[in-house]
């Protein structure tokens, strides 16, 4: 039987894919104030952005409950004996921990594995992507188990919006805070570095930081996928997506959207890149 994959709505999997791929993502929870919603289920991409930034209450998020994680483990277990589930680092949410609580209590004959990616966004997609691949292609879960564990040190996200304040406001500044003073306006670029936010760089204008960006990825050799995301500015997302298109021919450059979770804690301007490869020496 097919191994089937498990994944959490923040490694923002464009639904064509989802599909494609057959792979099962569980939602996370956006809140605002007592208004509770299904990342990508109940409040599209769109729909979180505008309300982001017209509402005064301001956004947080929760981890799926235990039962949602049971009920999916149930239900796919129905379709294969082999699941591998892949989640957010653990350093950025409390999924993992809650995936693999579930995974020792449901009853099944089915055998569960659960891997923290140490990433988040595409970084965290990609290798979802390629685990899924593998999986449609016949491969055994401990032969995916041991790509994906290749892949996580060959995965790498960067970021770039407008200004701190919304991860500031969410608490979840990390190692960012040295970034922190009486500048907030500045156009930050961050990474995730073992699995939680790191500082890159203060460029001065957006066009320096989406060319921080792009310059991540012409760090990277054996490049097997790139993706390229935007929340609120498409045209930017695809103008930067056709340059590394030039570079990389031949290797696929997903398009999707930072989902809602994300942006509660970068807010609406939000640009990034990840990239699956070898870095350079």
């Amino acid at each position: 039987m097919t191994v089937k994959i498990i994944t959490d709505s923040m490694a923002d999997l464009p639904v064509e894919l989802i599909k494609k791929l057959d792979i099962s993502v569980i939602p996370v929870n956006v809140l605002f104030g007592t208004e509770s919603y299904r990342d990508g289920v109940d409040l599209t991409t769109e729909q979180f952005y505008s309300k982001l930034v017209s509402s005064k209450t301001v956004p947080t998020t929760a981890v799926p409950g235990l039962g949602t994680f049971i009920e999916t483990y149930e239900k796919v277990a129905k379709q294969t004996n082999e699941i591998l589930v892949l989640a957010i680092s653990h350093k950025l949410s409390g999924t993992y921990e809650t995936a693999c609580r579930a995974a020792e209590m449901v009853k099944t004959r089915c055998r569960i594995e659960v891997i923290d990616t140490m990433h988040v966004v595409m970084a965290e997609g990609l290798i979802v992507i390629q685990a899924a691949k593998a999986a449609q292609a016949g491969a055994g879960i401990d032969e995916i188990i041991k790509q994906v564990q290749n892949n996580i040190p060959r995965a790498e996200e960067r970021m770039a919006f407008d200004t701190l304040e919304y991860l500031k406001r969410g608490g979840r500044i990390g190692s960012a805070q040295a970034f922190l003073g009486s500048i907030l306006k500045l156009n930050p670029v961050l990474r995730l570095k073992d699995g939680e936010v790191f500082p890159i760089s203060r460029e001065r204008s957006r066009s320096k930081a989406v060319e921080a960006l792009y310059n991540a990825v012409m760090d990277y050799q054996n490049v097997d996928a790139i993706a390229v995301e935007d929340a609120t500015t498409p045209d930017e997302a695809d103008k930067l997506a056709q340059r590394l298109k030039l570079k990389f021919p031949n290797k696929p450059i997903y398009r999707s959207k930072v989902g809602a979770v994300l942006g509660t804690h970068v807010g609406p301007r939000v640009l990034s890149v990840s990239v699956l490869g070898d870095k350079k020496v």
